[in-house]
């Protein structure tokens, strides 16, 4: 018995070999370095968002909805999202008289979200925190590199949706 459970702990704690390409390690590397990015992001923008007396997840939908209404849908297609987690946001944006809804000429029960005068100036606050954040964080960075970068997680991006 004891012989069977030690062969039994060798199959496991054995590493198999990595069959994957060159090119699937090198991308499976890069979706771990994006997942981390994505965490640190997430964090720096509720920093930049929080003396406006708001989060990351609410400046999503501010933002979605700067240049024209969007549904709840859309804003969600947008940014990949669940529509009732934008749903919950929005709500709690309309609550706090950040957006408002309206009605939707091309569908009776979508309303469309707005951002109101309120909204657009704790947006404008936002991104104003957003743009000296960016100023230091690019400084240390060439735009040539972060063109290229872009490009590149674009083309995943469309790959991988």
């Amino acid at each position: 018995m004891a012989e069977n459970l030690s062969s039994r702990q060798y199959a496991v704690n054995r590493r198999r070999p990595d069959d994957r390409s060159e090119s699937a390690k090198a991308f499976s590397e890069l979706v771990v370095t994006v997942f981390r990015l994505e965490g640190a992001l997430a964090l720096a923008g509720d920093a930049l968002a929080a003396p406006a007396g708001q989060t990351t997840a609410r400046w999503r939908v501010l933002a979605a909805v700067e240049e024209s209404p969007l549904s709840v849908a859309q804003i969600a297609r947008a940014w990949n999202l669940a529509r009732q987690s934008v749903q919950r946001v929005a709500d709690v944006l309309e609550r706090d008289g950040l957006v408002s809804y309206r009605d939707n000429p091309t569908h009776r029960r979508a309303k469309l979200v707005r951002l109101t005068p309120k909204g657009r100036s704790v947006l404008r606050r936002i991104q104003s925190a957003q743009r000296m954040w960016a100023e230091g964080v690019g400084r240390h960075l060439a735009r040539k590199d972060l063109v290229r970068a872009n490009l590149i997680l674009d083309k995943v991006y469309q790959m991988v949706r």
